[in-house]
């Protein structure tokens, strides 16, 4: 699978991508709140997460990869939102982009790749958490069909200050989708239940 611009490709992540991935992830780590992540991490500690995301089933890892120069601009996941096996069906998303690769459309590129992989699994929910303030972030998701269900306040400290998370969900099933569509239309319909 990949989606396709004449200056980036985006496909599934792999072994080769780790070190990038890392240096991508710890800029992240080292000069913002939007991950609570406080230490960075060497290629091999992150080894674990990259491999918990396989090319198929309901928990991956994209990559966007400037042609020809084949540096990483963003990656997207789609990782187990709780471990207690009800939760199975729900995903938590996240997307970072390389620094410099911000507003070039990589966080939309990803998204777009991502949630059509995760159109033919057996996923009802993604889930989002976004440390505030993030108005891009809140932008992206919103443009993809993300709704607003709550805030954690000052859930986490970093750099000395505490921080909060506003959470958004996603419905990805089909079923899901069509029948907040048709609610938001104002005809007969509403939320499903899961």
């Amino acid at each position: 699978m990949s989606a396709d611009r004449t200056d980036v490709q985006v496909r599934p992540g792999r072994e080769a991508d780790l070190e990038a991935l890392t240096d991508l992830y710890n800029h992240y780590v080292r000069e913002t709140a939007i991950t609570f992540d406080t230490n960075v991490f060497a290629p091999d500690e992150r080894r674990p997460w990259l491999l918990s995301h396989p090319e198929d089933g309901p928990h991956r890892l994209l990559v966007a990869q400037e042609i020809p120069s084949a540096r990483i601009l963003g990656y997207a996941t789609s990782s187990a939102f709780r471990p207690k096996a009800a939760y199975a069906t729900s995903v938590e998303v996240t997307v970072y982009c390389a620094p410099g690769a911000a507003g070039r459309g990589i966080g939309t590129l990803l998204y777009e790749a991502l949630f059509d992989a995760l159109s033919d699994e057996d996923v009802h929910r993604a889930y989002a958490g976004i440390t505030l303030p993030n108005d891009a972030s809140a932008a992206l998701h919103a443009r993809f069909g993300f709704t607003p269900v709550g805030t954690y306040r000052e859930v986490g400290r970093k750099f000395g200050v505490y921080h909060d998370v506003a959470w958004f969900e996603r419905p990805l099933d089909r079923r899901a989708r069509a029948a907040g569509a048709v609610g938001a239309a104002g005809a007969v319909g509403g939320p499903t239940t899961g």
